[in-house]
């Protein structure tokens, strides 16, 4: 079977030193100003990608060169990895099921990841003429290799189609019989709650209404932050009740649960997200990769799972 041609005539050239374009060129037909100079086949996908030569500064370009995957190998697992990360799989067992290196998949987890943030920009700045009016707010607590290492995750949804706005990812110290073993074994750890909460609400600022209705629980530090941020919001507290069984504690037992929008979205990061399951050995050993993969996760909350 012949394989799949992949390029389209561009409107422009590639290298940023010459950027000539058909616009500029009114009278010259596009085919004439960017000529076709064969074709390759690409390993990974075996994909016939063709090239172009730039009449202007006579210089040859192909047409994957503008592909956010330019230079990438096995470009082919993408797909494969990005479902089975927010499918509670871990990286050893995907690294096992696509037979590639462990290291593979953490490349693919880091370059996936900074495409969904993109994507999630792009989704906020579809919102910026029509800002969030109703917003819950809480933290979702893990923990960092060991429950003596503690990490707190602030999010934001949008009350009512539970899409997530953005989150944190923030050490903080550990609480009860837990806090004196960490201390004697890893000395004080910093708690940069207050800090990371901040900086999400001034992150997502120009595309929250100022007369804003936020709900949170009673936790003493949110009234201040809410109020040196939204000034003009509205913030209503409610206390905590206690967890289910059911949701692995975030999800809440004995009535009417006001957060119910949010603790279900919690429930649901911890049921798809292998490293965030409670009791578990594929504990997050480095911070900034439970950043990456919630930034994978949110990205597929909002268009799949949360789709009107």
């Amino acid at each position: 079977m012949e394989a799949k041609v992949l390029g389209v005539f561009p409107r422009q050239c590639l290298f940023e030193d010459c950027r000539a374009t058909v616009d500029a060129w009114p009278h010259a037909p596009r085919r004439r100003l960017f000529v076709r100079k064969g074709f390759y086949s690409r390993k990974s996908d075996g994909r016939r990608v063709i090239r172009f030569s730039c009449q202007s500064c006579r210089r040859t370009f192909s047409s994957a060169r503008e592909s956010p995957c330019y230079w990438q190998m096995k470009r082919q697992h993408n797909e494969m990895v990005h479902k089975l990360y927010f499918s509670l799989v871990s990286l050893n067992r995907i690294a096992w099921i696509l037979k590639i290196n462990r290291k593979t998949v953490v490349r693919k987890l880091l370059f996936l990841s900074e495409q969904a943030r993109l994507r999630q920009e792009a989704y906020l700045l579809t919102r910026k003429d029509r800002k969030f009016t109703s917003l819950q707010f809480d933290e979702l607590e893990t923990a960092e290799r060991s429950k003596l290492l503690p990490l707190s995750v602030p999010l934001v949804i949008e009350a009512g189609t539970r899409k997530i706005l953005g989150y944190r990812v923030c050490s903080m110290p550990p609480k009860g019989r837990l806090a004196e073993k960490s201390r004697k074994k890893y000395g004080f750890r910093i708690d940069d709650r207050s800090q990371a909460i901040g900086d999400l609400f001034s992150s997502l600022k120009p595309f929250i209404h100022p007369n804003v209705s936020i709900l949170s629980d009673r936790n003493p530090r949110y009234p201040n932050l809410v109020k040196k941020h939204f000034p003009q919001a509205t913030h209503q507290t409610t206390p905590g009740m206690r967890g289910a069984t059911t949701g692995q504690g975030e999800q809440k037992s004995g009535g009417f649960d006001p957060l119910y929008g949010l603790n279900h979205t919690c429930a649901m990061l911890r049921a798809n997200i292998n490293r965030l399951i409670r009791r578990t050995w594929c504990t997050t050993k480095r911070p900034d990769r439970l950043d990456a993969h919630f930034a994978l996760y949110i990205d597929f909350h909002n268009r799949v799972v949360t789709q009107a």
